[in-house]
């Protein structure tokens, strides 16, 4: 079977300021776990049910050894092998 793939990025970097005076860890980094307990479930629960109304693919997650908290993979797939190209 003939195989082919395409890669698209979306990255997010996430920054805090700080006032001057701010000795570091203070808030244990509370501003992360925001984005780790509420924006991102939410935001990937969002983007799955989206691609999964695109019925002629199939979305999965896909884990190339990198830990969840620095990256998710979005795997779609749309099979041919069974059907014409048209």
């Amino acid at each position: 079977m003939f195989h082919e793939e395409k890669t698209f990025n979306l990255r997010f970097s996430l920054e805090a300021s700080f006032p001057d005076d701010y000795d570091g860890d203070e808030d244990n980094h509370v501003w992360v776990q925001d984005w780790e307990q509420r924006i991102k479930p939410e935001m990937t629960k969002m983007i799955f049910d989206f691609l999964r109304r695109h019925s002629a693919w199939t979305v999965r997650v896909r884990n190339r050894g990198l830990s969840p908290l620095d990256e998710i993979e979005i795997a779609m797939t749309k099979d041919y092998s069974n059907r014409s190209l048209a």
